[in-house]
């Protein structure tokens, strides 16, 4: 029997047999005058709730039973010191506010910070309505851009797993993990149109012990972006595209960046995407990084632009102050087993900085053919220190 299906029967005899059979409280967002017509603000239930539960003690949970709510942001905060598990069970469609005057900039829609063994399951979806803010985000062409609001935001978060939900049409990234620990995500349907700015499916900040498996994603940026300050980081199983594909970075932004150390990602398809797996740099950067000990086997890509590449240039404006060579050190670095196909006949690029040279990037059974069988691809390689093992498909740099 499924986690899923465990829990509806525990409800069911929660309802039956009373919450002392449960050991455990059920709270019910609908206790609290909601109206969950789509188009009434629930928010203030959602808030009431939620101090409820944060107050409660013992296994707590809250039901979100099914029916549309339109809600404006919300900070589910804790630490509910007396609450020992608790469950956000979500059966209902959750449609975001548009009116970006109720949020704050950089913040999440729905924000969850400071609380240990969160479980946020029940197949529910989260709709940011990001349409009418798209034309507002002018992060694309300027980098001191003010930052939509996150569908979903994770903060300093411990044990933490999040199964079978939906998060759509986010405003910026849809999920975001800030300073987490143990975070387990499964199950996830992330979906934004292709040309929709900065909708990065999975966002990552300085968190450690994180998977993210079984999941699809398609959105206008990365599927999944790795930022600086993360460990032990396990991807599997994720199907990507569109949107840039899975991404490194970019790393060296800023001063003081906290290094990355321990990537796996593993038994992924990528389709139709801008890039594959790509690891980014700025160049010029203010402090010294590094990005290491990361593996990235059995991958398929699918009529992807650029299925491998390295770009410690980076630079998404029009125009960059400076060209100072990239000081994030690169090494340690496994492609194994890549195959499908490449749009473009540079089918991997290795360019790496010329002040911090890659060292220890290996390619083994890589096989990237073109779409269009006239021309055979090319590798194109600078500053980097590589071996090759197995097929090579396109061949080595010289």
């Amino acid at each position: 029997m499924s986690r899923i299906t465990s829990f509806n029967l525990y409800l069911l005899l929660c309802t039956i047999f009373t919450n002392t059979f449960c050991q455990g409280i059920i709270i019910n967002v609908t206790s609290f005058r909601v109206r969950a017509d789509g188009k009434t603000d629930d928010t203030r239930a959602f808030i009431a709730a939620w101090e409820k539960v944060c107050n409660s003690q013992g296994n707590v949970t809250l039901l979100i039973p099914k029916g549309t709510y339109l809600v404006g942001p919300l900070k589910l905060r804790g630490p509910c010191e007396n609450v020992s598990s608790l469950t956000v069970l979500i059966k209902g469609y959750l449609k975001a506010k548009t009116d970006l005057s109720e949020y704050e900039f950089g913040s999440g829609w729905i924000e969850f910070a400071w609380i240990n063994g969160l479980t946020l399951t029940g197949g529910g979806v989260f709709d940011g309505q990001g349409a009418t803010a798209w034309p507002f985000n002018n992060c694309p062409t300027s980098s001191n851009c003010d930052l939509l609001p996150t569908n979903l935001k994770f903060v300093g978060m411990n044990r933490t797993v999040v199964d079978d939900i939906t998060s759509l049409n986010s405003k910026f990234f849809h999920l975001a993990l800030v300073e987490c620990r143990d975070f387990n995500g499964s199950r996830l349907e992330i979906s934004a149109p292709e040309d929709s700015p900065n909708t990065d499916g999975i966002h990552l900040e300085r968190s450690s012990n994180v998977s993210f498996s079984w999941s699809n994603i398609g959105t206008g940026d990365d599927c999944i972006s790795v930022g600086q300050g993360n460990s032990q980081i396990t991807i599997t199983n994720i199907t990507c595209g569109p949107g840039h594909g899975i991404s490194v970075g970019s790393l060296g932004k800023y001063p003081h960046e906290q290094d990355v150390n321990g990537l796996l990602v593993r038994n992924c398809t990528i389709s139709g995407t801008s890039n594959g797996i790509r690891i980014k740099t700025w160049a010029d950067s203010p402090g010294r990084s590094s990005a290491t000990n990361m593996k990235f086997e059995n991958i398929v890509m699918k009529h992807v632009r650029n299925p491998i590449i390295i770009d410690q240039a980076y630079c998404p404006f029009h125009s960059c102050s400076s060209q100072a060579p990239s000081r994030v050190r690169l090494s340690n670095i496994y492609f194994k087993n890549i195959r499908g196909t490449s749009l473009s006949q540079v089918a991997v690029t290795l360019s790496c900085s010329k002040g911090i040279p890659c060292k220890n990037i290996f390619l083994q059974n890589v096989h990237l053919n073109l779409i269009s069988g006239e021309r055979l691809p090319v590798s194109s390689c600078e500053n980097v220190e590589a071996r090759y093992f197995g097929i090579q498909m396109p061949p080595p740099c010289p």
